[in-house]
Formats: structure tokens, sequence, C-alpha cells
């Protein structure tokens, strides 16, 4: 696509101007929803961080600060959670934050009637939300949950107007109300969203951002599917900043004149391959365990990234608490081969493919355009590929949305490839507990039901003491991979090209940028 052109479709013109105070951030991604307490994804949770504070802010080691509540206290039994909130604070349409903004805010994310995709989630065990006074919120907890103070500090649990809760969904999900340093102005589907700086905002997180407002006036969000077009933006003066820096432009970019690139390697779950433990041929340890070997994954994750990605070797990502790491395991084979063999697929048929009772090794890895994105197709075909040399057949599949969906949300599969991102271990309950299936709000999608993993989660949510936590979560991680019923593949990344002149950017513990403190300097 020439340049020209696809800044034309943008709706910008080649040299455009635009306010010195006036900032353009092109991105990949759109949101679908501008609800935080409905919307699962990424791009939604990194947009909103702008607009909607939370109650509470982590620091990338885990420690909590203050933000919108002053202080908490946790009950002895671990079931409630007592918040004194700031004074002075008010939502973009006015309305003052107080206890019943808590209340309202949360008691939102657990209602049926929301839909949350994943916010509900977070407060597991949620029973309900006393106002004490005006500034003062108590929190009850039907059972301990040790992930609820980063459950509040996300942007997924960002406190809303009372008075944008009460009009209908359509219209939350399109002017959300919150109390941060930029708010909505408008959203032009498919093209773009305005934020302007809130003139009043002066409660940031830490001692961060209280003495005075955002510089920057205006925020264009500018959606560009197109990496190489993003790119061009930037480089063409029409952008001041764009995510996702293609892989194999991050050295050239760095060192040319004028612009900067940061990378934070996302916390959670790093882009993995969950193997179907419940059928076919995956069903024998053996062959999960073969394929897990057969992979040269050092080799595809430097290959395919330019040196930009790590590779990951378990399930949580190293920028996670309690990350537990383990020996690196590489490719072996030899060793896959002797597991097939021990596994009954000892023969190969004319294509080289392993067979058994007259039955080709071929296993059903769907995927989406979506999901295959920042290199992952390129990945999943390397992957593929060195499948098919240990006599493996990977049936790398694209399918419309509504089509994985069915097969995905059923299980009906034998691979499928996910990343998501938290600063919080508890991730890997969302998709290796027993109880979180996808009909109970999980992404558990191959229904795996393991009694010893499931003690170790169990003892890590339950568990208030670092240390106890820590050891249930490397007792987990062990389990996960000695089971192997996921083959971690790398650790995904934010990376940001700007120009030079942009300071005091920011990036919270998931790796999104905050603009709350960037400002222009003369380069």
């Amino acid at each position: 696509m020439v340049l020209a052109t696809a800044v034309s479709g943008c709706g910008l013109s080649a040299g455009a101007a635009r306010s010195a105070d006036a900032l353009v951030y092109a991105v990949e991604t759109e949101p679908d929803c501008l609800d935080p307490q409905v919307s699962p994804l990424d791009a939604t949770a990194a947009l909103v961080r702008n607009t909607h504070d939370s109650l509470i802010s982590m620091d990338r080691d885990g420690t909590f600060r203050p933000w919108l509540a002053e202080r908490w206290a946790r009950s002895a039994d671990g079931l409630a959670y007592t918040f004194r909130l700031r004074p002075g604070v008010r939502f973009h349409d006015g309305a003052r934050f107080d206890a019943t903004a808590v209340r309202a805010t949360l008691d939102h994310a657990v209602n049926p009637k929301t839909r949350s995709m994943y916010a509900g989630s977070l407060l597991e065990g949620y029973r309900r939300t006393v106002v004490v006074d005006e500034l003062t919120a108590r929190v009850e907890l039907a059972r301990p949950n040790a992930a609820f103070l980063q459950a509040l500090s996300t942007a997924y649990l960002g406190i809303q107007s009372p008075r944008a809760l009460a009009k209908p969904a359509g219209e939350l999900c399109t002017r959300p109300v919150g109390s941060g340093p930029y708010e909505l102005v408008s959203w032009s589907r498919k093209h773009s969203i305005t934020l302007r700086r809130n003139p009043d905002y002066r409660w940031g997180p830490g001692t961060e951002g209280r003495g005075a407002p955002p510089r920057i006036a205006e925020i264009t969000y500018l959606f560009v599917s197109e990496q190489s077009v993003r790119l061009g933006l930037l480089t063409s003066g029409q952008a001041d900043a764009v995510d996702n820096v293609p892989p194999r432009n991050v050295a050239a970019l760095r060192r040319s004149s004028g612009y900067e690139v940061h990378r934070t390697d996302n916390p959670g779950l790093p882009w993995t391959l969950f193997l179907n433990p419940n059928r076919g041929p995956l069903a024998d340890i053996r062959v999960r365990r073969a394929l897990t070997k057969a992979i040269r994954l050092t080799d595809l994750v430097d290959a395919v990234y330019h040196g930009q990605r790590i590779r990951a070797y378990g399930p949580l990502s190293p920028t996670t608490l309690h990350h537990a790491a383990r020996p690196p395991w590489e490719h072996d084979p030899e060793e896959a081969g002797r597991l097939l063999d021990a596994a009954g697929w000892e023969r190969r048929d004319g294509d080289g493919y392993r067979v058994k009772d007259g039955k080709r090794l071929s296993l059903f890895w769907p995927y989406i355009d979506f999901l295959a994105r920042d290199g992952r197709d390129v990945m999943g075909q390397g992957i593929q590929a060195e499948a098919r040399r240990a006599g493996i057949e990977l049936r790398y599949t694209r399918l419309d949305p509504g089509q994985f969906a069915t097969r995905a949300g059923s299980g009906d599969a034998d691979v499928l490839a996910f990343s998501f991102t938290r600063a919080e271990p508890d991730i890997l309950r969302h998709y290796f507990g027993s109880g979180k299936t996808a009909e109970k709000g999980g992404s558990n999608l191959f229904r795996v039901s393991d009694p010893v993993l499931d003690a170790s989660l169990d003892r890590a949510i339950a568990g208030a003491s670092g240390p106890t936590r820590a050891a249930a979560y490397e007792r987990a991680q062990r389990r996960v991979l000695d089971r192997a019923l996921a083959i971690p593949v790398y650790v995904p990344a934010t990376t940001v090209g700007y120009v030079s002149g942009l300071r005091g950017l920011r990036w919270d513990p998931s790796g999104y940028p905050v603009f709350r403190d960037a400002r222009r300097e003369e380069s």
C-alpha cells in the first residue's frame, strides 16, 4: 500500500498541521466497547487507563499505592476491605466521587445484565459494597481473594460516574464517564477516538500528577491496522507515537535521529499453545511431551521477532509477580521420537506423518486473523513445519470469528493459542483452574481438571502472605509444564515508537502507555 493512499484513508493529509499541545497516537486495534467493565480487550484497557482512575495503583514490583482511595485496611479474616476515599474528586460529568460511586462500579461489574467478559471475573467472591459514610466504602467478600487489590488497580475496574452507569448499556459503551486526566470527546468508528484534557485533574496515583492537569491538551487515537502504515505515519511526522512497531524495524528506528522506542515485556500469560488433554492423540501425555520437544522454539522466536521478543519458558511471563524460573528445555528430536514410538506412533505414511492403527497423527489448530497478529501467523506456520519434521500433522486452520468462537468455546480443537496481559499470577487459574471453564466465565477451554494443580491454585488465591503464594504458584507452574498442558512460546511486548521531543510518557504495570505527565520539548 502506498503511504499517501493509506494516509488519505486515515483522514490525514501529508504535512497536516496540528496544535503544539495535541498528540496523535496511531494504534493497531480499535476498542469494541469503552465500558471497561464490559470489554476484555487490551485496546480498551489501554485507552481507558487515561480516562478512568482506579481505587489504588500498583507498582511493577507489586507495591500498592493510594489513588482514589487514600488508605485502606484488610480485615483479619480477609473478607472485608475498608477504603477511605480521596475528597474533592469529580467525574467528567460533574458528579462527585464518593462511596456510592465505588458501590455502583463494582455492582455494575458483577451484574449479569452487564455481560462483563472479564472484569466481573476479577471480583471473584464479591458480596457487596457497604457505604459506611460519604468517603468510606467497605467491600465484603464471601471468601479470601489474594488477587483482590491487584484487580482493583486495573483499568478494567476503573471507577465510573454513577450518572453514566444509570444510562442504557449501549450509551455506556460509547460514552463512559470517568474521573481521569482525559475525557472522551468523540469516537468515529473505524477511524479515531479523541480525548481532551481534564482541566481539574489533580489526583493522580501515588504522589505523581497531583499538582497540575495534563500538559497535552488533546489526544487522537488513530486506528491503523497495517504495521508499515503506522510506522510511516510516525516517520512522516503525521503521528507522534505508534504502537506495535514491527520488530524488524525497531533497531533502525532506534538508530534514527529524532525517534525513541520503548519496549515493555507484558506480564501475565505468554503467547502459549494450549494442548487438549481430553481427546485424540494428545490425551496421551507422551504425545504432548513429544510435541514440546519437537519444536525449535528459541530459533523460531529469534527468527520471527528479530531479537525483539524473548522466549517463554513457563506459563507466566518473567515480568509477572511470583514467576518461577525453570531450567530451559530445548529442542530434542531424538527424545520426541522415542516418546512417539513408545506411544505407538512408530510408523510413517507416504507423506512422512506418523500413523497408528491406520490413522495419521493429526491435530486441529484453529485461529482467527485477530489472534494471528504480531507475527503469530508466521510463528504458527513455523511451529507447523517443526511438528511435521517429527511426523505430527498440525492442521493450522484459519476460521471466521463465528466458527472460531463455536469451536474454541466448546473445546472442539486439539491446540489453541492465546496470550493475556495481567500483572497478577492468578491469571493461571483463569486458564487452568477446573472451575474456570468457558460456561463459568473462565478461559479453561479444554476443561483441564487436575486436582493437584487446582490445589496449588486454590492455595495461592487464598494465601495472604507472599511466601505462601510464591510457593503455591511455583508448584502450579511446574505442574503445568510437567503435565505438558501447554507450550509457552514467547513473551508479548508493548513496543511504542515516538518522537524524541515527547517526554514524560509512563507505562502502567500492564505495559499500557499513560499520557498524564506527557509533554513536548524541543529536540
